[in-house]
């Protein structure tokens, strides 16, 4: 029974990283999408490869998904606290996709498995949550604004009197690199939660010791069903990242993906902290029209998205909540 359970959350877990994939695929590639730096088809495959990449370049991601958020029993009870976790943060995953709205799956994620948690009145580490999710879901959209603003005010400083034509030119070229660069942190923050749930599940079912590395298996499980999820891609949250928020040209894309980007890489591996791709880089593309002009920014539109930033962790957790006492009454 137990051993079906672990493989049925292991799945579960696999079909979220397939929605995070196809849910986030415009993280990376619809700025330069946009700005006609690359076609839809060659940034998604790019896109995919690069997420693939960034899976295999650390766990200190997974390790706090793993064990820093929640500390379910063992056995089948703790099973179903993980799955109802996952199932919540799919459902919040579909229902902000269809909407084209670009909320976290990373909060849903964490969401999901304190909703569920709290429903099992089974442990949650607050310390943990407050300063590994909260302090940074705060903390990296200011910091994805303002850096994407200073690098964007340092590229209109440095290329004042350049030929504009040539210089859009150029930046074409450079997005190449930031898109790539975006998706690169993309897999290194977003495949590495998919790893440290699958792992979790794995040492609550008896199958793994905490502590221990990360199995070969789950690295590769992860990285290849977020790739494969961004491939598939995310057309309806692409518009509106890539054009809905502001008008962008290729400099000012190439400075939101390089901001975002640097803000990725050092939450990972500096902090190992689960901060949002999706945040990130849409502050970022905020903080680039900003320099342009304030009106520049659509902001009812930035409106809706912080609305689906706040409302990500409670919804998860309140449809995982829902679904724990569905499978708890059906599997225990």
């Amino acid at each position: 029974m137990e051993l079906a359970l672990v493989i049925g959350v292991v799945v579960i877990a696999l079909v979220f990283d397939y929605t995070n994939g196809f849910h986030d695929a415009a993280n990376a590639i619809a700025t330069s999408v946009s700005t006609r730096a690359l076609t839809p088809r060659a940034a998604l495959l790019m896109a995919a490869v690069m997420n693939f990449i960034g899976a295999h370049l650390g766990t200190q991601v997974a390790a706090t998904v793993g064990k820093g958020i929640i500390d379910p029993p063992q056995g089948a009870h703790g099973l179903v606290i993980v799955g109802s976790g996952l199932v919540g943060a799919i459902t919040w995953n579909m229902i902000t996709w269809y909407f084209g709205l670009p909320s976290s799956s990373s909060h849903a994620l964490i969401g999901g498995l304190v909703g569920s948690a709290l429903a099992a009145t089974t442990t949650v580490h607050w310390d943990g949550v407050l300063e590994k999710v909260v302090i940074p879901m705060v903390l990296s959209p200011l910091v994805g604004f303002s850096l994407a603003a200073l690098i964007m005010i340092a590229i209109l400083w440095i290329f004042r009197n350049s030929n504009p034509h040539r210089t859009g030119k150029g930046f074409r070229y450079a997005q190449t690199v930031s898109a790539a660069a975006m998706a690169l942190g993309h897999g290194l923050q977003d495949a590495q939660k998919t790893m440290g749930v699958i792992f979790l599940a794995l040492v609550v079912g008896g199958y793994a010791v905490p502590g221990e590395d990360i199995p070969q298996w789950v690295i590769l499980a992860a990285a290849g069903a977020i790739s494969l999820g961004t491939y598939a891609g995310g057309w309806r949250i692409m518009r509106t990242l890539g054009r809905r928020i502001i008008a962008l040209d290729p400099p000012r894309g190439f400075a939101a993906e390089s901001a975002a980007a640097t803000v990725l890489y050092t939450a990972a591996i500096g902090f190992g902290a689960p901060i949002s791709t999706t945040h990130t880089i849409t502050s970022a593309i905020m903080g680039v029209g900003a320099t342009k002009r304030l009106s520049a920014v659509r902001w009812g539109v930035a409106g809706n998205i912080v609305t689906a930033w706040v409302l990500t962790i409670p919804a998860a957790a309140l449809v995982a909540a829902v679904s724990y006492f569905a499978l708890h009454g059906l599997i225990e």
